[in-house]
């Protein structure tokens, strides 16, 4: 049941690439072939704060195709980001 949402609608930038995964569900996708980062993941908290801004029950998903610091995976998960790896 995914489909592509249409980011500016959240206040977002048009290059962040946002899915409806289940009814309260939104996934943020990064399709990266290097590490995600810390820096990164500031990044996509800061994405899930627009999105909840405006809708505080959906759920956040991460999809990402490639790694994912440790560090990062464990602050994600503390600030209720779940992480789906492809």
């Amino acid at each position: 049941m995914s489909r592509i949402l249409n980011a500016e609608d959240y206040g977002l930038p048009k290059r962040v690439q946002l899915i409806k995964i289940e009814d309260n569900k939104i996934g943020i996708v990064k399709r990266i072939k290097s590490r995600i980062i810390m820096k990164d993941g500031v990044k996509i908290l800061e994405t899930a704060k627009c999105i909840w801004r405006l809708d505080n029950q959906q759920d956040i998903a991460l999809l990402i195709s490639g790694p994912i610091c440790s560090k990062t995976r464990k602050y994600l998960k503390e600030n209720k980001v779940e992480i789906i790896a492809d």
